[in-house]
């Protein structure tokens, strides 16, 4: 079956900037039609290459997502979502917009929580938060680091006409994962999509006995 550009532009998102023999070996195709493939997609302004230094040699041509590449995965009704929050915020302030974050944080929480309760040990924990947070639409992933950390990445974020109009949104969400992990662990945003990464990613770190 031949591969779509959605199958290439859904790769490069879940994996981040890729190269393109990691490419040409994650979706089982010749380097040659990796190449190509890359190219029409970078000639049609959905992917940017850039180059990485990589030890001795020639540096490394890294493939990542255009604003316009992340653009081909819905926001679910962004224009609305991003224009109503505008509405809410001249209409009653931003007091207004800052009780409705709050007040989904709690739901979330509670929803989490229920989840969470049947998850013994962090990476448990960890995987089933990913599962949830991917069934809501952010491509979520969890990765044991080489030092006993652990990074929790999502790939997408389905609410991203909403944090550019408020990131309150964003800080809402750090604060949620914190609660839920904190009895074990202590948790960082090292990467954000709003400022300019290809991800968002924390890193959750145990706590020492």
């Amino acid at each position: 079956m031949a591969l779509s550009d959605s199958d290439i532009l859904s790769t490069v998102k879940l994996a981040g900037p890729m190269t393109t023999a990691s490419l040409s070996e994650t979706l089982g195709i010749t380097r040659q039609g990796a190449r190509r493939r890359l190219a029409q997609l970078a000639d049609a302004g959905l992917l940017l290459e850039e180059r990485e230094k990589r030890g001795v040699g020639r540096p490394s041509a890294l493939w990542s997502l255009t604003a316009s590449g992340h653009a081909r995965f819905p926001d679910g009704h962004a224009d609305l979502t991003g224009a109503l929050i505008e509405e809410v915020k001249a209409l009653f302030g931003n007091d207004a917009v800052e009780r409705l974050i709050a007040q989904r944080e709690r739901t979330q929480a509670t929803r989490y929580r229920a989840a969470l309760d049947g998850s013994t040990g962090l990476e448990s924990r960890l995987a089933t938060l990913a599962a949830l947070r991917t069934k809501e639409g952010y491509m979520a992933a969890v990765e044991r680091q080489d030092d006993g950390s652990f990074l929790l990445t999502e790939s997408h974020c389905p609410i991203y006409a909403a944090a550019q109009a408020c990131q309150g949104f964003c800080r809402s969400e750090l604060s949620l994962f914190k609660s839920l992990l904190s009895a074990g662990a202590s948790i960082e945003r090292c990467r954000h999509l709003l400022s300019g990464g290809q991800r968002c990613a924390y890193r959750v770190t145990p706590l020492q006995r």
